[in-house]
């Protein structure tokens, strides 16, 4: 696996490889299994496999929020490479976002809702950031975890409206023994606050949104709402603590 850190040596490292399927793995680090299904996906189904690493500054509304996302490229870089990723690019923020940018990318309709509502400019972030990738590495495939299903939905319609040469492939989302989903911010829970965690997929499972805001009426709740997706989901955000987490179930056809 390869490491690189600017536009221009992506651009020269994939040059080899245009004719034949490139896939990307947009992410923001601190890898655990949910990432490491997206890249056995992306692996399977692709020539090259090229995943970001990138702390993403402008889908952050809280500074403290962005300053404690925890960071640690060198543990990345390794499961990445062990997972089979075959270049890894891992630019600065001013990289990504030169002195005097300017220019946003914001799907108006499915970015204002649910997680948009409540982290505003989060998905004009989001956004901006995968199109920029989507134009930096020209992949065919482009894969993301089903935890995340607002931002599927945003990106899909990104992809659409804008007539972008990519699919957007989703791997469903990886749990924990007891149900939790994976995320990054999960080590911020101490062991009676992942406790009570546990009431969120609980809660979900029951694939009905009053019983599910009754199971989760002792937690700080955001929102508990149905989302007509591509699938429909039952999507929910809540403060345990001072960690947020969001997840989702499927409502239609098979199970995540």
């Amino acid at each position: 696996m390869r490491t690189v850190r600017t536009i221009a040596e992506v651009r020269e490292t994939l040059e080899p490889f245009r004719g034949s399927t490139l896939a990307l793995v947009p992410t923001m680090g601190a890898f655990h299994e949910g990432h490491l299904a997206l890249f056995e996906a992306a692996r399977a189904d692709a020539d090259c496999v090229v995943a970001s690493l990138f702390v993403n500054p402008a889908q952050f509304g809280e500074r403290a929020d962005l300053n404690g996302y925890p960071r640690d490229e060198q543990h990345d870089a390794r499961l990445a490479q062990e997972a089979g990723v075959d270049l890894l690019f891992a630019p600065s923020r001013d990289e990504m976002y030169p002195p005097g940018y300017e220019t946003w990318v914001d799907v108006e309709r499915l970015g204002s809702a649910l997680e948009g509502e409540h982290r505003p400019g989060h998905f004009r972030g989001v956004a901006t950031v995968c199109l920029k990738l989507f134009n930096i590495v020209r992949p065919q495939l482009a894969y993301f975890g089903q935890k995340d299903a607002q931002q599927v939905a945003v990106i899909r319609r990104m992809a659409r409206d804008l007539d972008l040469e990519v699919e957007v492939r989703v791997v469903p989302t990886v749990r924990d023994a007891d149900g939790l989903a994976l995320s990054s911010r999960n080590r911020r829970l101490s062991p009676e606050e992942r406790e009570r965690a546990l009431a969120l997929p609980r809660a979900l499972a029951t694939r009905d949104a009053a019983r599910a805001r009754e199971l989760l009426r002792d937690l700080d709740v955001d929102y508990v709402e149905i989302a007509d997706f591509d699938p429909c989901v039952l999507a929910a955000a809540v403060r345990v603590g001072d960690t947020r987490l969001i997840d989702n179930v499927i409502l239609e056809g098979d199970d995540e």
